[in-house]
């Protein structure tokens, strides 16, 4: 079925502000639509959040203003280019936003019909912020997304279906990991106890921890990757799965149909809850300077990531009692140093929200040093890589669901 283009544009009125829900399922299906009825459209207000994929039906340049605050692989070329303003906040603050200055007037959705109602489909994310500040959802509705969303229903009153589709999300890449991450990934394992809570971001890292690990685990993260159900099968999956996005494709789609495992990022994000049991945080980073601190938006001359939930599982994990905050890089990326004397943005996670710093060549626990002793300690973990001066920024990929 089509868009209804007339009962989408039904719900806009010039100055109103549009969301667009996020991650690999989103509407994609409006997308052509939403840039019409923004062309034609006085004041039309974009909000984004993670963008994995670039979508080339979506033009932010019909709108009046278009904003993201966690543009992922798909939104670097518009951010740098000026189209979409990126805001650096961590993902656990979204719910603020949208009850504040981004608050929305539409939010456009995927969503799954259950016999109780509607449900959010391949991710739950910001979305229920969106509609407790107000916003009414333009929906379309999925026949080929799971049924995996905790929580109550979709209040009926507040959704108008513009569309259906028998098209699945989109698949997170398969990204293979290089030999040097198989070393770094050897180097970190050991930190992760039998019966752990572990998080984990997006990328070939999330997917090679999981995929080496050998002890049971709960998984409590902002994404859950294809590997879940690896380790489902291994029998080293404890309980239900927590997380606010799925990235995998159809075999993750499978398997968590009909789980609830899907929760709004108020609380998957919850540092409260997070910090109140052991949790094993493990994250990348795009540089780490000699401090500590880490970088995970971008380089110098462009944002490439995204802050994310970076911030809120590191500082939950560095506060949960017997549990760690585990930053996970390899030394050098395209033949560049990523330990920094200066990094090339402002700080992404702060160095006292970080405990230990793991690479291919060592370990840097930063556990109980001072300043000098942390230094020391990250420059034996780039070993031969040394540190990078402040004349050359590296170009990779990073962000945290």
């Amino acid at each position: 079925m089509p868009a209804d283009s007339a009962a989408l544009a039904s719900l806009i009125r010039p100055g109103s502000t549009v969301a667009i829900g996020d991650g690999f399922g989103a509407p994609r299906m409006l997308s052509k639509q939403l840039t019409a009825v923004a062309e034609n459209t006085e004041g039309l207000r974009l909000v984004l959040g993670w963008v994995p994929v670039a979508d080339p039906d979506l033009d932010p340049t019909a709108f009046a203003d278009a904003r993201t605050f966690m543009p992922g692989w798909g939104l670097r070329p518009a951010v740098a280019q000026g189209h979409i303003r990126f805001l650096p906040v961590r993902l656990g603050a979204t719910p603020k936003l949208l009850h504040g200055p981004l608050r929305p007037d539409v939010l456009a959705a995927t969503v799954v019909h259950t016999p109780a109602g509607y449900r959010f489909a391949n991710e739950v994310s910001w979305q229920h912020a969106a509609i407790d500040a107000g916003a009414r959802v333009a929906a379309v509705v999925s026949r080929a997304a799971p049924v995996c969303a905790a929580g109550p229903v979709l209040p009926a009153e507040r959704v108008t279906v513009v569309g259906e589709t028998d098209q699945p999300p989109l698949d997170m890449p398969d990204e293979p990991p290089a030999p040097q991450l198989e070393r770094l990934v050897e180097n970190l394992i050991p930190f992760i106890p039998a019966g752990g809570r572990l998080q984990i971001g997006p990328g070939a890292l999330g997917a090679t921890v999981l995929r080496r690990l050998e002890v049971p685990v709960r998984i409590d993260s902002g994404l859950l990757p294809d590997s879940v159900a690896d380790l489902a099968e291994r029998d080293l999956l404890l309980g239900t799965p927590v997380a606010t996005y799925l990235a995998g494709g159809p075999r993750l789609r499978e398997w968590v149909s009909g789980r609830e495992v899907l929760h709004p990022v108020e609380f998957t994000h919850d540092p409260g809850r997070l910090s109140a049991s052991p949790l094993f945080a493990v994250n990348t980073a795009v540089e780490v300077d000699t401090d500590g601190q880490i970088n995970v938006e971008g380089t110098e001359r462009a944002v490439v990531g995204g802050i994310g939930g970076h911030p809120d599982y590191a500082a939950a994990a560095a506060r949960s009692v017997g549990g760690l905050s585990i930053i996970a890089v390899t030394t050098t990326h395209r033949g560049r140093s990523t330990l920094v004397e200066r990094l090339s943005r402002p700080v992404s996670t702060p160095s006292h929200d970080v405990d230990i710093v793991v690479t291919e060549h060592g370990i840097a626990d930063l556990r109980g040093l001072d300043r000098a002793e942390r230094t020391e300690a990250l420059r034996a973990a780039w070993g031969p890589a040394g540190v990078r001066g402040p004349d050359a920024s590296p170009e990779t990929s990073s962000g945290t669901p």
